[in-house]
């Protein structure tokens, strides 16, 4: 059961737009510079919106497994806990616990990561009053987590699971 335990903490560290071209009544096509640019400059807007989903949907998908496994490595370092004689704790039951709350501090710094990526990208600030709030829940999660309140970190991190999923909604 230790051995499980351990391999489900280490499992959970880890519009294009178109070239506009006018036709001019000439003989002879030139592409206007400053449609072309606008073409160009709101390709580059869809791919940082694309990259700033796809970020978000990474952490969905990252924090969705996890709250998935973690249930069970939850139960079973209670279940140790409890088995444990005169209140010592088990050496692994304790590395598992570390590793447990590691994970949390994972999921906060990369929430920080996804807020500044936010807050920094012009193209993306619309969307960021919706994304702030993730990492201080994520914070909130991990403290949780270090004062032993395992459940309630998970519930934390439920409500953070539910943020980003506005955000991805609300992202064209």
């Amino acid at each position: 059961m230790k051995k499980f335990i351990v391999a489900i903490c280490t499992m959970i560290l880890l519009s294009t737009a178109s070239f506009a071209q006018t036709r001019k009544r000439q003989t002879t096509k030139h592409p206007s510079t400053s449609k072309t640019n606008s073409a160009s400059s709101a390709e580059a807007a869809a791919a940082v919106r694309t990259e700033g989903a796809n970020r978000v949907a990474t952490q969905i998908k990252n924090l969705s497994r996890f709250l998935y496994l973690v249930g069970g490595v939850v139960k079973g370092i209670e279940a140790i806990d409890a088995q444990s004689k005169d209140g010592q704790t088990s050496p692994t039951n304790e590395k598992n616990k570390a590793q447990l709350r590691a994970s949390f501090t994972d999921f906060r710094v990369g929430l920080d990561s996804l807020e500044v990526y936010f807050r920094s990208t012009p193209e993306l600030q619309p969307y960021y009053t919706k994304l702030v709030g993730s990492a201080s829940g994520a914070a909130s999660a991990e403290q949780q987590a270090l004062a032993g309140q395992f459940d309630q970190a998970c519930k934390s991190l439920l409500a953070v699971l539910g943020r980003l999923t506005d955000v991805l909604v609300a992202m064209p």
